[in-house]
């Protein structure tokens, strides 16, 4: 298999680098993207209310809808401050936790993700700290996103986190996070209030269609996307959802820039 294999490579050649312009144009097509489509303006001002009022809830909506650039772009929207001297402000933490996430886990990352050094002890004692360096922090809101990857205990630390400094705690993740937190009451209860980040239809659909090919793939010619025959074509391949419209467009830019380069 190694002689066939390397024999199919000499004889097709070394693939050819891209050229440094082409390099660029495709990083730039390639960086994370926000654009303020109407959802993202509605969940801010959603979290914005629970911000506010210190009340917890959760963000549940289907796979690559744009939950996870949306809940990130409302943190940066609140920026930090740091002062000499005096430990960091982070008014909005968002953090997404991993697999299988325990107490251990939850903290650390808090604590990581604050950029203070992550205690050796007991739960006990790693607890203690975490919700020292949140408070000193003067953290306002903590946003978990994939929650349903905590594991059935943890939400219980997560709740007392609300209980002990009255910060709000936004949980983030798909139906199954509804159907993992329904299943302690307690739990429940603390989280009931809920924001559904949906797909995008009708004008919406158009108007971010369009925000895409002007602000982010800014094509030199037009292309059309947005007359009804494309947004028909868009509307059946993505199913209404931001992030495989943003794969599609770019992907396929990416493409078209690659064939004119290579006929230049």
């Amino acid at each position: 298999m190694t002689k066939e294999a390397q024999a199919i490579a000499n004889q097709l050649g070394d693939i050819p680098l891209n050229s440094e312009t082409l390099e660029v144009e495709i990083q730039r097509l390639n960086r994370k993207t926000f654009v303020p489509v109407e959802q993202v303006k509605t969940l801010h001002e959603w979290l914005e209310g629970k911000r506010q009022s210190r009340q917890s809830g959760r963000v549940v909506g289907e796979s690559r809808t744009g939950k996870t650039m949306g809940c990130d772009a409302y943190r940066l929207r609140h920026k930090p401050k740091q002062e000499p001297g005096k430990p960091p402000t982070v008014p909005v933490l968002y953090l997404q936790i991993p697999q299988e996430c325990g107490a251990k886990e939850l903290f650390s990352a808090i604590l990581e993700h604050l950029k203070y050094q992550v205690v050796k002890g007991t739960i006990a004692e790693i607890r203690h700290r975490t919700l020292q360096v949140l408070k000193g922090c003067k953290v306002e809101m903590l946003i978990i996103d994939e929650a349903d990857r905590f594991k059935p205990k943890t939400f219980a630390e997560v709740r007392d986190i609300f209980d002990q400094l009255e910060i709000p705690v936004i949980l983030v993740g798909t139906d199954r996070l509804d159907v993992v937190i329904k299943r302690d009451e307690q739990v429940y209860n603390r989280f009931r209030s809920c924001h559904r980040f949906g797909k995008l239809s009708g004008e919406e659909f158009k108007r971010t269609v369009e925000i895409w090919e002007k602000q982010i793939l800014k094509l030199p010619v037009a292309s059309n996307l947005s007359n009804k025959t494309m947004l028909k074509v868009l509307g059946e391949a993505t199913g209404g959802y931001i992030g495989l419209l943003d794969m599609i467009l770019t992907r396929g830019r990416n493409s078209s820039v690659e064939e004119r380069f290579i006929e230049d």
